[in-house]
């Protein structure tokens, strides 16, 4: 975060904590005010709500081994429940702006590698066993461990890294990058709009809000990210009722026919938690485990760094504060996502939005929770923000932690090159976990090459090892005979 963004956030002279609001979410302390955490609430719950339209889509699109499918209603109704319950529960039990739901990537590993070798009962029961192998992690302190054992530099790489990675969802969910064909033809892998040039008027609305969010944060408007998702969602309305838009992707911005939906709980506790070893060999339970964790693993840990990160929140050393708490908590949403059958839920990068606009304790997180609560019977409302009016926030955000990379020491080849790898792998490969492991096997090969493997913490030597498990999975399973 640049210093002038941090004088913006962090005011001197803050008063002393008023209420015991204040003092238990330690508000002034961390240069807050209430009214940042509400709207970086309502910004990060904006910038995550295409989770209740994406998540049904993803699951609700595939079939389990015997041709079964889940309901998208009831799907729809556990993602909001289960992002509204943990991120909650993150507020209060770890008082970080770090809001929870249902895993993207996560939930396509279960939808179309594990369903179609069991039923959904099984599968979903895998993710719970996930969960819990985090949570006995976190619990023995080895999770947390492996956090304080990477290098500070590489930290700050993983929130730059995360800081393009985001960008980069920005722009792809307007639309304004997008996959070439492979019918095309061509070495490029991805273009200017979806032709190579910006059309639609969703585009415009998308470009307008870039340029009113990045407007109102160069004169540090207080809300400008909250502001400029609400405009442009009014604008996007205007839009959509007078012009001819073919498609608005995953959200259409009209007023819906009624506004309040009755939840459908049905997917509640369905979920066989050792089904799935009758359903197929162990080894490949086994890895399929160990993909969902490490997965899990490192796409937390990296938003956590990085969500800290950008708050201000790291101490000295730049550890997290309260960060068994927060991972435990991060463990106990992937048991409850797998128990709702919403797959495995996870801490949200998006959440970068509600720190963008002032959010600097758990509090913010009352509020997200509270909209995703909203949700379970306001579904209709609350999804009429399309991603055209929502990504500029990200690509805003992205800016503000891109600004980090200043204090790493690029003269250092041996950290330099692992931060590079980690920063690029990121949004090239589109997977926060791809990025922390190409870094972590660069670090300990260069330690390595330069007759310094003992600087490297043995819990380096570990991850990176199941790392290069991870990268080379599909052989190893061939070796195994698991294909």
């Amino acid at each position: 975060m640049s210093e002038t963004q941090q004088a913006v956030d962090r005011p001197e002279g803050t008063p002393p904590p008023v209420s015991s609001v204040d003092r238990f979410f330690k508000i002034s302390e961390r240069g807050s005010t209430l009214g940042r955490e509400i709207r970086g609430g309502f910004a990060t719950f904006f910038t995550m709500a295409y989770i209740l339209v994406l998540n049904p889509i993803i699951l609700g699109s595939a079939k389990d081994k015997f041709g079964e499918t889940l309901d998208p209603v009831q799907l729809t109704t556990a993602t909001a429940l289960v992002a509204a319950v943990m991120t909650i529960i993150m507020g209060v039990g770890g008082n970080l702006p770090l809001a929870l739901a249902a895993g993207l990537g996560l939930n396509a590993v279960v939808a179309f590698q594990i369903a179609p070798l069991m039923s959904w009962d099984d599968a979903m029961g895998l993710v719970v066993l996930e969960g819990l192998l985090i949570c006995v992690l976190v619990v023995t302190g080895l999770r947390e461990a492996v956090m304080h054992a990477i290098p500070q530099p590489l930290k700050q790489a993983i929130s730059v890294g995360i800081g393009l990675f985001i960008a980069f969802i920005g722009f792809v969910d307007a639309g304004f990058v997008s996959r070439v064909p492979d019918a095309a033809n061509t070495t490029v892998p991805v273009q200017l709009g979806g032709t190579g040039s910006l059309t639609g008027w969703p585009i415009l609305v998308f470009c307008l809000g870039v340029l009113l969010t990045i407007g109102l944060l160069a004169r540090k408007v207080k809300g400008a990210i909250l502001i400029s998702i609400v405009v442009m969602t009014l604008v996007a309305l205007v839009i959509n009722s007078l012009a001819d838009v073919k498609s608005w992707g995953l959200t259409t911005p009209e007023w819906p026919e009624k506004l309040v939906d009755t939840p459908d709980f049905g997917l509640l506790g369905q979920f066989s938690l050792f089904g799935a070893f009758s359903e197929t060999t162990v080894i490949t339970v086994v890895l399929l485990v160990f993909t969902l964790v490490l997965s899990d693993f490192f796409d937390t840990m990296g938003t956590v760094v990085g969500i800290s990160a950008e708050a201000n929140l790291l101490d000295e050393e730049g550890k997290v504060p309260g960060l068994g708490r927060v991972l435990l908590i991060d463990g106990a949403a992937a048991v409850a996502g797998g128990a709702a059958s919403a797959s495995s839920a996870t801490s949200y990068i998006e959440s970068a939005a509600g720190v963008g606009e002032g959010s600097r304790t758990g509090f913010s997180n009352l509020v997200t929770g509270g909209l995703f609560t909203l949700a379970l019977f306001l579904t209709p409302l609350l999804t009429i923000v399309p991603l055209q009016a929502a990504a500029p926030a990200l690509v805003a955000v992205g800016f503000l932690m891109m600004t980090q990379v200043k204090h790493i020491d690029w003269d250092r080849y041996e950290i330099a090159i692992p931060a590079f790898l980690t920063i690029a792998v990121m949004p090239f490969t589109y997977s926060i976990t791809n990025g922390i492991g190409a870094g972590f096997v660069a670090y300990v090969v260069i330690k390595a090459v330069l007759g310094r493997a003992k600087e490297v913490h043995w819990l380096l030597w570990g991850t990176s090892a199941l790392f290069l498990v991870y990268f080379a999975i599909d052989p190893i399973e061939q070796i195994l005979g698991v294909k």
